[in-house]
């Protein structure tokens, strides 16, 4: 199920939103492999402590970008996306590295960069 799941509940991030990131995360990290079943939308509001809604709406939204998928009477699934991730981190490093020289481009020095990246990764700073 969700290995490392984290919902800031003082974030002004939406909630729905903050399981979509962590469920997208996860299967980036290959934590939830194709296939496998996800928690059903009553155990995972039940194990956060939020109303069941707010679960569906980050489940539909899964759905519609294609990283899971629900099969009637049988629960929600990770579906096999691998080339549409891959796809996405190459995106996501061409435009890190676009943003990152018009940052050395406007004088941004090489150390508050590094700050900022550790502080992601360490989980300081929503993602």
């Amino acid at each position: 199920m969700f290995s490392t799941f984290n919902i800031n509940y003082r974030s002004g991030e939406p909630i729905y939103q903050q399981i979509y990131n962590e469920v997208v995360k996860e299967i980036s990290l290959g934590l939830l492999l194709p296939q496998e079943k996800l928690a059903t939308v009553r155990e995972l509001a039940s194990t956060l402590g939020i109303n069941p809604n707010t679960v569906s709406k980050a489940y539909q939204l899964l759905e519609q970008s294609g990283y899971i998928y629900s099969a009637v009477g049988k629960g929600s699934f990770v579906a096999d996306n691998s080339a549409k991730l891959a796809g996405l981190k190459e995106n996501t490093l061409k435009d890190l590295k676009k943003d990152l020289k018009t940052a050395c481009n406007l004088g941004v020095e090489k150390e508050e960069i590094t700050e900022i990246v550790d502080e992601i990764y360490s989980g300081g700073v929503n993602k």
